[in-house]
């Protein structure tokens, strides 16, 4: 038994919670207004299941959207899974909310970016609403540049894959 309580991974867990919460409500609720999500995971973090070829392209790490192309979302206490389609194929994918590194929610311009268990040395949890962090996926000037920074999902229906390097200040 340790001999302190580890309050930076009980506050990052109870976020996670609330990452599980969120996306059980579009389940129940679809996506409401103009909400989207982009969501950053490590891939190589056990329980991760991606198809190989995305494996092979993302192997730390990848940020998927849900906006407009994602189907049969189903969350469960650890996890979730949703299908979105690359290069018109469709993909299921399972990501362990532990695997989670960042969730963005540009319309609101709300993000929590968590630390994992690879990076103890980042800050542990980075919540922003409207500022802070410069390096945030969440610090557009709007969801115009957030969309247009993403190539967003057009008429066939294929779901970008973006790095997270790609929000990133220079």
């Amino acid at each position: 038994m340790a001999n302190h309580l580890d309050y930076d991974q009980l506050f990052e867990d109870a976020l996670r919670d609330v990452v599980g919460t969120v996306l059980q409500r579009v389940v129940k609720e679809g996506l409401p207004g103009h909400h989207h999500f982009y969501i950053s995971f490590r891939t190589d973090q056990a329980g991760v299941k991606i198809p190989d070829h995305l494996r092979g392209r993302y192997p730390d790490e990848m940020t998927i959207v849900l906006q407009n192309q994602f189907w049969d979302l189903r969350v469960m206490d650890e996890l979730f899974e949703v299908t979105l389609s690359f290069n018109n194929i469709r993909e299921q994918l399972t990501v362990p909310f532990a695997a989670i590194t960042s969730l963005v929610d540009p319309s609101v311009r709300f993000g929590l970016q968590f630390r994992g268990k690879k990076d103890q040395d980042a800050p542990t949890v980075s919540l922003q609403e409207g500022g802070g962090n410069s390096r945030h996926p969440s610090n557009f000037k709007d969801d115009k540049e957030a969309e247009a920074a993403t190539n967003q999902v057009g008429d066939d229906q294929t779901a970008d894959v973006i790095p997270l390097d790609t929000f990133r200040k220079k």
